[in-house]
């Protein structure tokens, strides 16, 4: 997809971080954004913020665990601006812990977000971006998480594993009818988000509950730290719309990054059938 002047962008997760740097990136190419999240001051912020660089914007607030709520939201840009071009399922939580510790309404609220915000993201954007038949693309927000493993991550290891394969099997789908609907599947490394605050937006009905864990509060510690000095939102959206552009399935780091290296020793692990190994990630 390659003309973007007048066309429409919806992103959810919109509010803040990866989400908010994609729909500034989508306003600054002459396209009329939709924005979505839960959060719904931080929501109105940022579509003020698009409005005053001549941004044609709509802010939805919106609960991707809802199938209804996604429902809402394609009905709303197609009420606002038309038919949709370009959508982003970018909404995302994280939670630690030990696989046989954590608790379930960690699993539950990850999972929830995402994977489940993805399913109906694309069950209630597909069938309308099948429908009016104009090249489009979409972008599925997982994680360099999702196509590595490391210990004490279960819950959103495996979300972003889920939504990584999911994204693979909406792209296969989508070339074997002959669409013209790109898809791209985002793992972005550590980035200067907020995602380490994920609690902020925890519904009440998934609280935690029961004793602290070690191994949890360590790497949820580690991660609000590391994120302070995380790779600049602006950046992942631009090598995002580059992506977009090229009609390009994995957005990933650059050649010899941590994470590029550590997926790839993932991968050596597999084609070797050997056990798994882990390294961290991290700078030499």
């Amino acid at each position: 997809m390659r003309d973007f002047q007048g066309r429409v962008a919806v992103v959810t997760g919109a509010a803040s971080g990866i989400g908010r740097a994609l729909g500034v990136r989508f306003a600054e190419a002459g396209m009329n954004v939709v924005l979505a999240d839960v959060q719904r001051d931080a929501l109105e912020a940022t579509a003020a913020q698009l409005r005053e660089h001549g941004g044609e914007v709509r802010a939805v607030v919106t609960d991707v665990t809802q199938a209804d709520d996604l429902l809402a939201l394609a009905e709303a840009t197609e009420d606002a601006f038309g038919a949709a071009h370009v959508v982003c399922h970018n909404a995302g939580v994280f939670a630690a812990g030990l696989s046989w510790e954590a608790p379930l309404t960690d699993y539950a609220w990850v999972l929830d977000v995402n994977v489940w915000g993805v399913i109906h993201g694309i069950r209630a954007f597909t069938p309308r971006l099948l429908s009016h038949g104009e090249p489009a693309h979409q972008v599925i927000t997982a994680s360099m998480a999702g196509v590595t493993t490391s210990p004490f991550v279960a819950p959103y290891t495996l979300s972003k594993h889920a939504a990584v394969a999911l994204a693979e099997t909406l792209y296969l789908e989508l070339r074997a009818k002959q669409s013209a609907i790109g898809v791209s599947v985002l793992c972005p490394e550590v980035v200067a988000t907020r995602i380490g605050d994920s609690e902020r937006n925890r519904p009440e009905h998934q609280k935690r509950d029961g004793p602290t864990h070690a191994e949890r509060d360590l790497v949820e510690d580690a991660l609000r730290a590391s994120t302070v000095g995380g790779l600049a939102p602006e950046a992942i959206a631009a090598r995002t719309f580059e992506a977009i552009e090229e009609d390009r399935f994995y957005v990933f780091p650059p050649d010899g990054d941590p994470w590029r290296l550590a997926c790839e020793r993932r991968l050596d692990d597999i084609r070797h059938v050997r056990n798994p190994n882990y390294e961290p990630p991290v700078s030499s």
